[in-house]
C-alpha cells in the first residue's frame, strides 16, 4: 500500500522544523551523485521527511570550488522564495549527522502524480506540449523529448535563467499534491559563467510571460538589499553580482533565453 503524502506545511514551520528539528537518517538515495541522504527529523511532536546533503560528501568538480554546493541549494531557495514563485522547497544549512550540509523539506508527490516532462513518441507528441530534442531508442524508433506547455514549468524556465542552472533534469522537478511544481538539484548553479543546461528550453525566444516581468524588477531590488546580502553567505560576490546581471538581461531582452553555444544545452540523462 502507498503512504499518503505527508501533510502540507507553512512556509514558517518548515523552516523552523529545518533548523532545529532532530535528525535521523533513514538512508542514501543512490542515484544522487554526491551524498545525498533521506531522514526523518521531528520537533514537538511534529515529524517530516527531508533531504539532508553534507558537504563533505560533495564530489570535487573542475568548475565549481569544492565545498560549496550545499551553500547553492540554500541560494536557490532564497531566491525563490524572493519570487513568490515558491518552485524551490524551503532548505537551510546546518549542521547534521556527517557534518554542515544542506536541508530540504521532503516532497511528497501522489501516486497519481503525472509528470509533465518526458520523452515521447515524435508522432505522437502529447496537444498541448513542446518538442525539444529528437532521438531514438535501442530500436531505432523516433522520440522527442517534450514538456508540457505549462505556465508553472515557465515560471521554472525564468528561474533556472536567473540562477544559471546547469542540471535541470526532468527527473529534477516534482509535483506535489498541492497542484504546485518544485524543482531540487540545484548544487552546479549560480556560476559567473553561462552554463544553463535545462530541458526546458521549449519557450526559446518566445515573450516572458506577464508575471515574470512584474517580478524581476522586484527581483533586482532584492538584490540590491537584504536578498544580496543574504546569498553572499553562500556565494561570492562576483557570482551576486552576476545574478543580477542576468535578471537585467532577461528583464531587458523581454524573452526566454537562447541555449549557449559553448555549452552542452541539455542534461544527460534528461529525464
Amino acid at each position: 500500500m502507498t503512504a499518503e503524502p505527508a501533510a502540507a506545511l507553512a512556509e514558517s514551520d518548515a523552516l523552523e522544523l529545518l533548523a532545529h528539528g532532530e535528525m535521523e537518517i533513514e538512508g542514501r538515495l543512490v542515484d544522487a551523485s554526491n551524498t545525498t541522504l533521506r531522514a526523518e527529523i521531528t520537533l514537538n511532536g511534529l515529524t517530516r521527511r527531508c533531504v539532508y546533503k553534507p558537504v563533505r560528501g560533495e564530489k570535487p568538480l573542475w568548475d565549481f570550488p569544492d565545498g560549496t554546493l550545499a551553500g547553492r541549494e540554500v541560494s536557490a531557495y532564497l531566491v525563490s522564495r524572493a519570487t513568490g514563485w515558491d518552485v524551490v522547497p524551503p532548505t537551510i544549512l546546518r549542521d547534521g549527522p556527517l557534518g554542515p550540509g544542506a536541508l530540504q523539506l521532503w516532497i511528497d508527490e501522489p501516486a497519481t502524480a503525472e509528470a509533465l516532462i518526458g520523452f515521447v513518441p515524435a508522432y505522437d507528441v502529447p496537444e498541448g506540449w513542446i518538442a525539444v530534442a529528437n532521438a531514438r531508442d535501442e530500436d531505432g524508433d523516433a522520440y522527442a523529448l517534450a514538456h508540457a506547455d505549462d505556465p508553472r514549468l515557465a515560471r521554472l524556465a525564468v528561474f533556472d535563467a536567473v540562477i544559471n542552472n546547469a542540471d535541470r533534469k526532468g527527473g529534477h522537478v516534482l509535483y506535489p499534491a498541492t497542484g504546485s511544481v518544485h524543482g531540487v538539484d540545484h548544487g552546479v548553479s549560480f556560476h559567473v559563467e553561462n552554463k544553463l543546461r535545462t530541458v526546458l528550453w521549449g519557450w526559446t525566444g518566445k515573450p516572458l510571460a506577464d508575471e515574470a516581468v512584474a517580478v524581476l524588477p522586484e527581483l533586482i531590488a532584492r538584490l540590491d538589499g537584504e536578498l544580496g546580502e543574504a546569498l553572499e553567505e553562500h556565494l561570492t560576490i562576483s557570482e551576486v553580482q552576476h545574478v543580477r546581471l542576468r535578471a537585467k538581461r532577461l528583464l531587458r531582452a523581454g524573452r526566454f533565453p537562447q541555449p549557449p553555444q559553448d555549452w552542452p544545452a541539455i542534461p544527460w540523462p534528461p529525464v
